[in-house]
Formats: C-alpha cells, structure tokens, sequence
C-alpha cells in the first residue's frame, strides 16, 4: 500500500464571480389565479381559499388603513410625530427642591461663604452634606468642618445661619452640624481641587 498521492495543480488566469444573492429571486412571481376552492375551517364551515398558479394557497395580506386615503388627506397629513411632545411645557421644580429658585439662592449663598483657612467656599470644600427646603420654606443645612478642632468650629454655623437666612424666600434657617462621615479632600469637587493644586 504504498500507493503515492498525486495532488493536481491546474494555473488559471482568472476566476469567474459568484453571483449575488438578489432581493428579486427571493420573491415568489407567480401570479394568483382567480380560481378559488372550498375547504372547511376548523369549525366545519366551507370558506373559499384562492389558489395561485402552483395550487397552493395564497397569502392572505390585510389591506393598508391608507390605501382608501386621498392623495390631498396624505398631503395633509402632519409629518412631525413629535409635536406632542414638543407642545408641553417643561414642568417647573417646586422652589424648594433640587433646580428651584430658594435651594439655589441657598446653594449660591453657601458658594459665597470661605473656609478661613483654605481659600475655597464651602460648598466647594465639600463641608455641606446636605441642604433640603421645607414645605414652610424653612432651610436645613447638614454640614460638617475639616476637623472637631477647627478654631472657627463655634463661629461658623451661626454665620451660615445667618447668611442663608438673609435668603429672600428663606422663612428660618437651620444648621446641624455632624461628624460622622468625617470630612475628607475627596469630598471636595474638582474645581476646588484645581484651585488648591490638587489635580
């Protein structure tokens, strides 16, 4: 058995194309034929199937809710399926909630007050955990300091009272100071963080 294998190499110039698939050979020409048959339904009843050109049975395609509409109703149909929604009016935040005119004047004001000891406000500084607005329009604000020894740890909560009473809408203002979480530098946002070198 030591028949040896011969493997053929024949050289061409070119190799003729595939042809390509196309949408046209995939669908069905044949014509229906008006013929129609009787056969019974589930039911037992006779209904009438049309037959095409092969003597199966044709598809049966629901007419378009469009074709009965006039050339001028399809003119005038509206093209912008948008404009529901681009008829309604952005709802506008309550006063007191994220994006209302008092929590922001409360954020603003909180951005104009400095830490004494490092030169960022402290919203920026990160010291403020929370600033929620009553239904009364009273002002709670959660904070902390860098430190429990901060030597302005006495005088600085009643100036941010003061100061974001002295917001207009603002009917009385509270500070609650806290210590736990512990403030740290990744509290702080970026633009502090680049103000002080950090990034």
């Amino acid at each position: 058995m030591n028949e040896e294998r011969k493997i053929l190499v024949e050289e061409v110039e070119s190799v003729e194309k595939p042809k390509l698939a196309k949408v046209e050979d995939a669908v069905d020409d044949s014509p229906f034929v008006s013929s129609e048959v009787e056969r019974p339904d589930d039911s037992g009843q006779s209904v009438s199937t049309k037959l095409d050109t092969n003597g199966k049975a044709a598809p049966v395609i629901a007419p378009s809710p469009y074709e009965a509409e006039s050339d001028a109703a399809k003119l005038n149909r509206k093209k912008d399926y948008l404009e529901g929604f681009l008829a309604q009016k952005p709802t506008e935040a309550a006063a007191g909630e994220a994006g209302g005119d008092i929590y922001e004047a409360v954020i603003d004001t909180l951005k104009s007050i400095f830490d004494p000891e490092i030169p960022v406000n402290i919203y920026d500084l990160g010291l403020i955990y929370g600033v929620e607005i009553t239904p009364d329009n009273h002002a709670i604000v959660t904070m902390t300091l860098t430190t429990p020894h901060c030597p302005v740890a006495e005088s600085m909560p009643g100036e941010i009272e003061l100061q974001v009473g002295s917001v207009p809408g603002v009917g009385h203002a509270e500070v609650n100071l806290i210590w736990d979480p512990p403030w740290d530098p990744q509290k702080m946002s970026d633009e502090a963080k680049l103000e002080l070198g950090m990034l």
